[in-house]
């Protein structure tokens, strides 16, 4: 990994932080060579501070490190992308990351949500989301007990893929009994992490 620091009068180049697991943008850093050595040797993420004029690693007051998974250099060598691994919220104002984004492990299923809440009001008359939430909230939750009673029978048999394709789809029908009730993954998730707060 050869990498241009000469190509910028100041020495520093551009350190673009990724979550290690779901690929999301924490921020956005400047390395110089000895930042770099210093990141690699410790195991944590490692800048050239231009406000402090020194070495910075971050979480070194706030304890929300940054563990180094993975270091990618672009095609001009000029550029690093860092994989990592978040010790706590990225940027210094408490959020997730430097664009105020959430950071969830499970994205993806924030992502159907999203998906969902778009279809629902989309003008496709053919989407299947549209027209289970046209036909009202009994009929999505009488869905939800069809897909449970179907994963029992599933889970019952030896069929793995059967089993989880069922799973698949209780989850999904589940999300939109969620939205249809005007809550939100998020919220269930919150009230998961209250009951396992120790006694």
């Amino acid at each position: 990994m050869k990498i241009d620091f000469a190509k910028y009068a100041d020495g520093l180049v551009p350190a673009v932080i990724q979550d290690y697991t779901t690929n999301k943008v924490l921020m956005l850093g400047f390395m110089n060579d000895e930042a770099l050595k210093k990141t690699e040797e410790l195991g944590l993420v490692t800048f050239y501070s231009r406000s402090k004029n020194r070495l910075w690693t971050k979480g070194e007051e706030s304890g929300n490190h940054l563990q180094l998974r993975q270091i990618l250099v672009d095609c001009d060598n000029d550029t690093l992308l860092i994989k990592a691994e978040p010790k706590g919220p990225v940027c210094h104002t408490g959020a997730d990351t430097c664009w105020s984004e959430k950071n969830h492990k499970d994205d993806f299923l924030y992502y159907l949500e999203d998906i969902i809440r778009l279809r629902r009001t989309s003008n496709d008359e053919t989407s299947y989301v549209r027209k289970l939430f046209g036909k009202g909230i009994n009929k999505i939750a009488q869905k939800v007990g069809e897909e449970a009673v179907e994963v029992v029978i599933e889970a019952k048999d030896v069929n793995q893929e059967l089993f989880l394709n069922e799973a698949a789809d209780l989850l999904f029908h589940y999300l939109i009994l969620l939205q249809a009730k005007g809550s939100s993954l998020s919220e269930v998730i919150d009230v998961l992490k209250q009951r396992h707060q120790p006694k």
